[in-house]
């Protein structure tokens, strides 16, 4: 499939999933001549147990805890379709949103806020221009910290910017090693130090409930590896 190319995924975990996703019984989710890739992120700190269905057919095995994701690319039907986050507890809908997925593209759904205020995040993952680099990582980040009030600084590896609640960066390209990462407002800081490896490709989860006591529950810094860079 084109596209395909770039990305070495996670072995055991990937075909663990693909083979799951690719039940006879989910026809939403089977590898054909129009499909793209949509990895799933549970960002929400007061959703312990999310699920999501596109086009009405549920994604993946099970639930998801917070901060965490599908472990790779499932395969969906390229077309316009609603993915709908769903609390995996009582079946209720959490957010939904209507995308359109291009043949061969990837794309990441994260659902983000919390109390009554919820959001299906889906980011296009450009993936055209990342390509292995000697002593080079690849990284992109998410805000997804539930402060919708300021425009938090976010900073990866020396480079700051301003970033609302929900952006998605694009992937860029930074030195491999030891990596300092941060987020903070006037309402909120967080910050940690993270290792990249050569040609790997991250993302970074800014994540967590401003003024929580729980630990678990804070602003802090996650981040997951997509995939390896290759020619």
């Amino acid at each position: 499939m084109p596209g395909l190319s770039r990305l070495t995924f996670l072995g055991l975990a990937l075909t663990v999933l693909l083979f799951s996703a690719c039940s006879k019984n989910d026809d939403n989710q089977i590898d054909g001549p129009s499909t793209a890739r949509l990895m799933l992120f549970n960002l929400s700190p007061d959703k312990p147990a999310v699920g999501f269905t596109i086009s009405g057919n549920q994604l993946g095995t099970g639930a998801l805890g917070y901060t965490s994701y599908s472990g790779a690319y499932l395969p969906v039907y390229a077309a316009s379709r609603e993915l709908r986050s769903f609390d995996y507890n009582n079946g209720s809908t959490i957010a939904s949103i209507t995308t359109t997925y291009a043949d061969s593209a990837y794309y990441s759904a994260f659902l983000i806020g919390e109390e009554g205020y919820y959001r299906n995040v889906v980011s296009t993952d450009d993936y055209s221009a990342v390509v292995p680099v000697a002593g080079k990582a690849w990284v992109r980040y998410i805000n997804a910290v539930t402060d919708t009030t300021t425009r938090p600084d976010v900073t990866i590896a020396g480079t700051t910017e301003g970033a609302v609640f929900g952006t998605v960066s694009n992937f860029r390209q930074v030195d491999a090693g030891t990596v300092s990462t941060a987020i903070h407002s006037g309402n909120f800081n967080a910050s940690r130090d993270i290792t990249l490896a050569e040609n790997k490709i991250y993302t970074v989860l800014f994540v967590g409930r401003p003024g929580s006591a729980d630990p678990l529950l804070a602003p802090q810094v996650k981040f997951i590896e997509n995939g390896t860079a290759t020619n």
